[in-house]
C-alpha cells in the first residue's frame, strides 16, 4: 500500500476536499484524484462518497482513514529515528577490545566518546584479537581493536606502536643484558597469552625465524598470573613496554626484545569496503583526535631494565 496514497486520502478527508488537499501537498488535483482512486481499486471498495461538491466517508473509509492515521504516524517515527541515529542522539556501536592494553589506550576514548554521544548505546566484547577478527568477519562487529599486521582484509586506523619487553626472573643468565633475542631464550620457556591472543602469533613467528622451536610452559589470560609465574622461575614472558612499566616487580627484570616485526602496534580495525555506522565513525574520529601521530610513533626505543 503506497504511503503518498494513504497521505492523498488522509489529506483529502482533513481539508474538505481534493483541491484544498492538493495545495496542502504541493501536488495537482489531478494527482490526488489519481492516488485516492488507485487506493479504492486496491482496496477494492469506495472511501468516499462525493455528493456534489463534497466528499463523505464510506464505512471503510473510516476505517481506512482511522489506520492511514496511525501507519503516517509511525513512519514519522520512524524517520524521526532515524535522524536521531544519524545525528548521533541514538544508536549502537558493535565494538570489540582486547584485555591487552585497553585500559590504558581505549578508556580515554571511551570518556569522551560517551561524553559527546551519550545516546549511544556501546556493545563492548572483549577478547583476543585473533578472535576479535573473526568477529569482525563474520559481521558481529563493526570495529575491533587488532594488532598489526592482521590475519584478515582490514582497513586500520594506528593507535600506539611499543617495542615488547621480556619479563624475566632476576637469576636468569640473561637478565643483565640490555637487550635479548630469541637465540638468547633457545633453552627457556615461554609463558604465552591464552590462545585467541594475536601476540603469541607475532612472538612464535619471531622465534622460528630465528630456528627456534618455542616450549609453551603456561598459558593465562591474566598479567599478574603470567609475571608471577616468570618470577618463580617457570619461563619467560612478554608485554608491551608502556604495560610493563606499569606493573614493576623485585623479581623481575625487563629487558628489550631485539628481533624485527615484534613490535606491539596496536589499531582500531574494521573490513575493508564494509559498512560503517554513523556511530562507528564517530569513535574513530576521537581515536584520531587522542592519538593524532600514532601513526609515527617510534617501534623501536631502548628500554633496559624498569
Amino acid at each position: 500500500m503506497d504511503i503518498r496514497a494513504l497521505r492523498a486520502f488522509v489529506e483529502v478527508v482533513r481539508q474538505g476536499g481534493f483541491s484544498h488537499a492538493a495545495k496542502t501537498v504541493f501536488v495537482t488535483q489531478s494527482a490526488i484524484s489519481k492516488s485516492v482512486r488507485q487506493l479504492e481499486d486496491e482496496i477494492g471498495v469506495p472511501l468516499l462518497e462525493r455528493i456534489g461538491h463534497n466528499n463523505r466517508m464510506t464505512a471503510a473509509g473510516e476505517v481506512v482513514y482511522a489506520r492511514a492515521l496511525r501507519i503516517l504516524a509511525e513512519r514519522e517515527d520512524l524517520l524521526a529515528e532515524l535522524d536521531e541515529i544519524r545525528g548521533l542522539k541514538r544508536g549502537a556501536l558493535h565494538l570489540g577490545l582486547p584485555p591487552i592494553g585497553s585500559n590504558t589506550l581505549f578508556a580515554p576514548v571511551f570518556a569522551l566518546y560517551r561524553k559527546r554521544f551519550p545516546g549511544i548505546d556501546i556493545r563492548l566484547v572483549e577478547q583476543g584479537s585473533t578472535r576479535l577478527e573473526e568477529m569482525l568477519q563474520s559481521g558481529e562487529l563493526e570495529l575491533g581493536a587488532s594488532l598489526l599486521p592482521t590475519t584478515g582484509d582490514f582497513d586500520a586506523q594506528p593507535v600506539r606502536c611499543e617495542p615488547l619487553v621480556a619479563l624475566l626472573p632476576n637469576d636468569h643468565p640473561d637478565a643483565h643484558k640490555p637487550r635479548i633475542t630469541f637465540d638468547d631464550l633457545r633453552d627457556t620457556p615461554l609463558i604465552l597469552f591464552e590462545k585467541g591472543f594475536a601476540l603469541n602469533r607475532i612472538l612464535i613467528d619471531a622465534a622460528r625465524r630465528r630456528k627456534v622451536e618455542p616450549v609453551i610452559a603456561a598459558r593465562s589470560s591474566q598479567i599478574d598470573f603470567i609475571t608471577e609465574l616468570v618470577a618463580a622461575g617457570l619461563g619467560v614472558s612478554f608485554l608491551p613496554r608502556m604495560i610493563a612499566q606499569q606493573r614493576p616487580h623485585p623479581g623481575l627484570k625487563y629487558i628489550e626484545l631485539n628481533e624485527a616485526d615484534t613490535q606491539w602496534d596496536m589499531a582500531m580495525i574494521w573490513r575493508r569496503n564494509g559498512f560503517l555506522s554513523h556511530a562507528a565513525k564517530a569513535w574513530l574520529e576521537i581515536v584520531r583526535e587522542i592519538y593524532p601521530t600514532a601513526s609515527a610513533l617510534p617501534a623501536h626505543s631502548p628500554v633496559n631494565h624498569i
